[in-house]
């Protein structure tokens, strides 16, 4: 569960973390880093893939700077995974509520 999060920094299940984060269901990849910084491209989402969620939730950054293109959304929905993408706060909010009831990756930007 994620407990906190503000800019640069999240809390989850009392672990802090400082960089970019994956949750999974049952651990935190916390050196998540993307071919392009502020782009989410499919090989970005290779472990996500592997770890075949019912939804992934994306969080944009603290001001939504983060782009999905229409490539990747196509990708992850030919997955049959749905794809929530929201500012980081709001994103964190939306993945302790889906966790309690479906399987839920989170990929997180933290800053921006």
């Amino acid at each position: 569960m994620i407990e906190s999060y503000s800019f640069g920094k999240i809390v989850i299940d009392g672990q802090r973390y400082t960089n970019d984060v994956i949750i999974f269901p049952n651990r935190v990849k916390d050196d998540w880093w993307r071919k392009e910084g502020h782009s989410l491209h499919p090989e970005d989402l290779e472990e996500v893939m592997e770890e075949e969620p019912e939804v992934l939730v994306v969080g944009k950054g603290h001001s939504g700077l983060v782009t999905i293109p229409e490539e990747t959304k196509k990708f992850i929905e030919s997955r049959g995974i749905d794809l929530i993408a929201k500012p980081t706060e709001e994103a964190c909010e939306e993945f302790n509520e889906l966790s309690k009831t479906k399987k839920v990756v989170a990929a997180l930007h933290l800053t921006c």
